[in-house]
Order: structure tokens, then sequence, then C-alpha cells
């Protein structure tokens, strides 16, 4: 029977986690290239928008990739105790709000007037996971790199820069609700949402990015 080093298995798992970020990542970009959702404003609309396309598939299987890297990649810092109770929590509500992403599709404006149940919990879902990520990394950047400063201050920047995003979106809304507009129309909703979307996981990637031994030793 052959048996590997827990080192290695830890390893791969949290190399594999990754590059189910990247897949993930990567469809997204190609739904943004193939018709006919290259018709979809890149700008404008939001990334859910495409599940509303012919290609919803390919689009939940990219949030799924997402979802999964991200759970092997928590699990790992978890079972090196690298990953605090509070970010375990956050990163599970990351987790948990991709999956509802995917069960309970963006509302179709062009065919309904608001939104049902189903749609008000994928809001819901898209803010708290959006929100819970980088409070998670934030969390978890001392216990993860306790002897890698400049891991744990790249990964701190890239969460503070993914909640400078959201602050744009929360700003345009806090605007519309003074002057009673729309506050979607205030902004480029869409560029600000994949910018986030790529800041936040880049910053999983550099908190999951496999650490030597001595690194893991505070100094």
């Amino acid at each position: 029977m052959v048996t590997f080093p827990a080192r290695r298995v830890s390893v791969a798992i949290s190399l594999t986690g990754i590059a189910a970020l990247v897949l993930g990542a990567g469809l997204v970009l190609l739904l943004q290239v193939i018709p006919p959702t290259d018709e979809i404003s890149v700008t404008r609309r939001t990334i859910s928008e495409y599940g509303l396309s012919d290609h919803k598939w390919v689009f939940d299987l990219a949030v799924l990739l997402v979802a999964a890297g991200s759970a092997a990649g928590l699990l790992v810092l978890h079972r090196q105790g690298r990953l605090p109770a509070p970010a375990a929590i956050l990163g599970t509500l990351w987790t948990v709000g991709l999956l509802v992403i995917v069960a309970f599709p963006k509302p179709d404006w062009a065919t309904v007037s608001r939104a049902d149940f189903g749609g008000t919990l994928h809001r819901i879902a898209s803010v708290v996971a959006f929100v819970a990520l980088p409070l998670a990394v934030l969390v978890a950047a001392r216990a993860a790199f306790p002897a890698s400063p400049g891991r744990r201050w790249l990964a701190r920047v890239l969460a503070l820069v993914s909640l400078g995003w959201f602050a744009v979106i929360l700003g345009a809304v806090v605007v519309a609700a003074t002057d009673d507009g729309r506050w979607w129309t205030l902004i480029p909703l869409g560029l600000v949402e994949r910018g986030m979307a790529l800041t936040e996981l880049v910053a999983l990637g550099v908190l999951f990015a496999p650490v030597g031994e001595r690194s893991r030793q505070p100094r």
C-alpha cells in the first residue's frame, strides 16, 4: 500500500483548489468572448447575467468550480491550524453563497418586474459572498502567514481592494437613495463587479498557495 506524506497531500489539495479557481475564472472569461454571451456588456451587466443565457451551464460550472476550489483551500488551511474560527465561518459563508447563486438564478428583468423569493435569495447571497470573502482573508492573514510578512501584506491589500470595490457599489446605493434614482446606473456595475470578483479570486490564490515549513513558524 502506497502512502503519501501529509504535507504532500495538503500541497496537492491546495494546488487543485487554486486550479479550480483559475478554471472557473477562465470559463467566465470565455463567456465574454463567445456568442451569444459576447453581446452582454461587461461594463453594465453583472456576471450573473450569463446565467440567463443559453450558456447557463457554463456559468453554473464556473461558479461551482470556484466554490469547490474555495472549500478545498479552506479545508487545508483549517487542517494546518492556519485558519481562525471567524475566518472559517466567513469562508463558509462565501462558499455557501456561491452555491445559492447557482441554485437561485438572477431574475430575468426582461420578463419580470420584481424579484421573487429566489431572486431575493440570489441578491442576498451575492452580497454576503462578496463581503464575507475579503473579511475572511483579512482575519486569516496573520495566522496563515505568521513568518511571511510579504504574503501577509499582499493578502491584506487584496482583501482591502476587494472591499473598496464593494464600497463603490455601496456608495452608489447611498447616492441613489438620496436622489431617488437607480443606483446601478450611477456606476459601471458590471466592470466594478468583475473587478471585485477578480481581486477576490487572486486574494484566495495568495491565501491558498502552499508555504514552506519555515514560513509556518512565527519569527
